[in-house]
């Protein structure tokens, strides 16, 4: 495994590369570190080169200011064209998805695939209200993971937690899904209640030519909860749009 740092305009991402072949690049949800993907990754690195982003103010990236949702896609822009990566794959959960939105209309040309985990693009809640869902949000998915997902809030802190997420519920994408060119695949978790699936199919009308699955008895962090289908699916919709792109049927 291959660990890195890339800097720009003040700021810093950590990247953790393995694998050969088409980069697949992977942005984790608020409170979360690259480690939220430690349950896909093994199924990706058979077939793709995968980098895992660790975002400014959290995992391995923790100890500066976090960045807003938009400020974060400039970021992983600019590292993806100082990297040289082309016909990249980006996977985000959450605000992950939310700021891989915003990558894919900055990068167009070099982005041309989107798998979106419960995106928060289109939340409109209020922080209170966020607040409030968080508890129930925590016991619906897998018990065994709280203890990661408590640990990495403590290390990113309030301080981070509190710029990142008024930052995401005051931001929207819907300016730029008209302009979203990669093909897309949305995930949900059917017992997601901290993103709520409306949100899933008002993206699934708004980016042309997309499709959104949803899986049963999985919560927010779709891709922990039902890791196997997950990974199927992910696997499965990387080989097709593959097909696509190069004309094979």
């Amino acid at each position: 495994m291959k660990l890195t740092e890339f800097k720009f305009d003040g700021a810093s991402i950590h990247i953790s590369s393995e694998g050969q072949g088409v980069p697949v690049v992977l942005i984790h949800g608020l409170s979360g570190s690259g480690r939220w993907w430690r349950h896909n990754t093994a199924a990706l690195i058979q077939e793709y080169c995968v980098h895992v982003i660790d975002l400014a103010g959290f995992g391995q990236a923790r100890r500066q200011k976090a960045l807003g949702v938009r400020e974060a896609a400039r970021l992983v822009a600019a590292w993806l064209e100082n990297a040289g990566l082309m016909n990249v794959t980006l996977i985000g959960h959450s605000m992950g998805g939310h700021i891989s939105l915003h990558v894919a209309a900055l990068s167009p040309e070099r982005v041309s695939r989107l798998v979106l985990a419960s995106p928060s693009g289109l939340l409109r809640r209020r922080f209170r209200q966020s607040v409030l869902a968080l508890p129930q949000a925590l016991v619906v998915g897998r018990k065994r993971f709280l203890a990661q997902i408590l640990g990495d809030a403590w290390r990113a802190g309030p301080r981070n937690l509190l710029i990142s997420s008024r930052d995401l519920l005051r931001d929207s994408v819907q300016d730029i899904l008209p302009s979203i060119t990669a093909l897309t695949l949305i995930i949900w978790g059917a017992r997601d209640v901290l993103v709520p699936l409306a949100i899933g199919d008002m993206l699934v009308h708004s980016i042309q030519g997309s499709r959104l699955v949803v899986i049963p008895g999985a919560g927010h962090v779709v891709m922990v909860d039902a890791a196997p289908t997950f990974n199927r699916l992910v696997l499965e919709f990387l080989a097709e749009s593959r097909d696509v792109k190069t004309g094979h049927v």
